[in-house]
């Protein structure tokens, strides 16, 4: 098919193929939705055909944008050489893939492995154990990685952010941000298990519930202002004293008591 034949079959090398830059380029969606550039295949879909297609491109990195918004990013495949190339079918020199300033914050999608961990810039990143196996969408700031559900943008961890401004520019899958993540306004629901002196620890706040309930395991509905525990058909309501976030679901997990919140 002529549309899968490569960019870089008929093109003239450039005269200065030693430059390492990044290069911008366009190119219009086929009908099949399946552009190629160099080599590589990009699936668009039928749906965008027609659209035209940047292309932001450097050795590591290849970022595709439409309309400024980018759509995919995948590991570069391209050489200096091919760079070149591609410059001399009517390419450009290229700036930040991103836009550049302090302030200005990212999101990818990732899946939290078992051990409540994710993989970002060649680093383990820890979202949260309860997390395991779930998709999240992680909001990259300056400081911060915010973990959310990526269909209702609830806010569900933040941890301290320790990739640079390079390591976030070549992650896989970037792009700009949406509006922030909000914490659910939902109490999360979380079992605990009733001590020998009728206690339990709900984000490192004690609640008594009374002797005759040692061994029991109740659940409890933790919101921003209160702390309701299910106890024999009723509910007991009690005045949150802490604005920890709560880090533990089940009762029956082991804990250290530095752990226990």
């Amino acid at each position: 098919m002529r549309e899968a034949v490569s960019d870089l079959v008929t093109a003239p090398l450039m005269a200065s193929t030693d430059r390492c830059g990044p290069v911008e380029f366009e190119r219009v969606v086929p009908a099949s939705g399946n552009l190629q550039v160099a080599g590589k295949q990009f699936w668009l879909g039928p749906a965008r055909s027609g659209l035209t297609v940047t292309f932001w491109a450097d050795t590591s990195v290849i970022h595709v944008l439409i309309a400024g918004a980018r759509i995919k990013s995948v590991r570069s495949h391209l050489s200096v050489a091919d760079l070149g190339r591609l410059a001399a079918r009517g390419g450009r020199a290229a700036g930040p893939p991103l836009p550049a300033g302090a302030g200005a914050a990212f999101e990818v999608d990732r899946v939290v492995n078992n051990s409540g961990l994710v993989g970002l810039g060649g680093r383990q990143v820890l979202a949260a154990e309860i997390l395991g196996g779930r998709a999240v969408g992680i909001r990259i700031d300056d400081e911060t990685l915010s973990f959310f559900d990526p269909s209702s943008r609830e806010l569900l961890r933040v941890r301290p952010n320790p990739l640079t401004s390079e390591e976030v520019r070549r992650l896989r899958g970037l792009r700009p941000a949406g509006p922030p993540p909000r914490p659910g306004v939902e109490p999360v629901r979380v079992q605990r298990r009733v001590s020998a002196v009728g206690t339990v620890m709900v984000c490192r706040q004690t609640v008594s519930l009374g002797r005759p309930y040692p061994g029991q395991t109740v659940t409890v509905h933790v919101s921003d202002t209160t702390i309701s525990v299910e106890l024999e058909g009723q509910v007991r309501v009690i005045r949150r004293t802490t604005d920890i976030p709560v880090r533990h679901v089940k009762a029956n997990k082991p804990y250290k008591v530095s752990d226990v919140v």
